[in-house]
């Protein structure tokens, strides 16, 4: 995330260098790992001492581009499950007819999950005002096993990504889990690698003073606001976990979504602009009256 630092950055220095000075204080966090979990590094830090020492009383992260000419920020996003699904079955060599394989039982696990899969993406493309962060989506990324090639493995197992949309029964959703498992015959498991089970919602109520801060800043720029789930997983689920209302943020409008891609680019003019926007943001934010629950 080198442009929103960055932009964080010249946001603040330009408001130093102006002499301002605002109610509330601004703070800037740099943590390591988001990419693989952030459990060394947003997820330990918010109950350390020095977190809580910060009195945050809102947050800004990571957001998304945004094709369009509008702004897209977050209030939420989908819970990360890292899935590794094993099978184990009967070896032997693979000139036979070996019954009950590993991955016979695999495939039919990886069926379930495809199927799954394919509804939800159906779900997603029928209805024009479902955004991607409302259905929840899944991709196999990993298939493991076998020593060679005439020899049948006795043991197979198939990785999962799941991201599972904020509204699902995440017990349902796991004895859904267990239900494909179960149905694929015996010897099959499951095992969370990643595993959040504590999606939280950030208002964006009118009536909500961070939101109405945030929001009004977008109306007096004349700039379009689109409010959704994140697709992926941030640091703010770790924020939100304990109480701190954090929206995820990234000023880059008639930008292609290019995260994690070949060429991930931006363009000047919109770099520039986003540095704009975030010296008019912050003093909003930081000029929020003390609120009843922070006395």
């Amino acid at each position: 995330m080198k442009c929103v630092s960055i932009q964080y950055l010249e946001a603040v220095r330009r408001l130093k260098a102006e002499g301002h000075h605002f109610p509330r204080t601004i703070h800037m966090t740099f943590v390591p790992d988001e990419e693989v979990g952030g459990h060394q590094g947003m997820e330990l830090f918010v109950q350390r001492p020095e977190f809580q020492a910060l009195r945050a009383g809102f947050a800004l992260d990571e957001g998304l581009a945004n094709p369009a000419d509008a702004f897209t920020v977050f209030y939420s996003e989908r819970s990360p499950w890292w899935v590794r699904v094993t099978s184990i079955g009967k070896p032997g060599h693979s000139s036979r007819f070996i019954e009950d394989t590993a991955a016979e039982k695999l495939h039919k696990v990886v069926s379930s999950i495809l199927a799954f899969r394919e509804k939800e993406r159906q779900r997603l493309q029928s209805n024009p005002h479902l955004k991607e962060g409302a259905v929840t989506s899944v991709n196999l990324t990993k298939l493991e096993g076998g020593v060679a090639c005439n020899v049948v493995p006795a043991t197979m197992s198939a990785s999962f990504d799941f991201r599972v949309a904020p509204d699902v029964d995440l017990k349902a959703f796991e004895e859904q889990l267990q239900g494909w498992c179960q149905a694929a015959g015996e010897g099959v498991t499951f095992e969370f690698i990643q595993k959040w089970t504590e999606s939280r919602v950030t208002s964006t109520n009118d009536s909500d003073p961070w939101w109405a801060a945030f929001s009004g800043v977008f109306k007096d720029m004349n700039l379009t606001l689109e409010p959704e789930i994140f697709p992926a997983a941030t640091d703010s689920r770790y924020l939100r976990a304990v109480g701190v209302p954090a929206l995820g943020f990234s000023p880059m409008n008639c930008t292609p979504v290019l995260l994690h891609d070949h060429d991930e680019r931006l363009h000047e003019a919109v770099f520039l602009r986003g540095v704009d926007i975030y010296t008019r943001l912050l003093p909003a934010l930081a000029s929020v009256p003390a609120l009843p629950s922070e006395s």
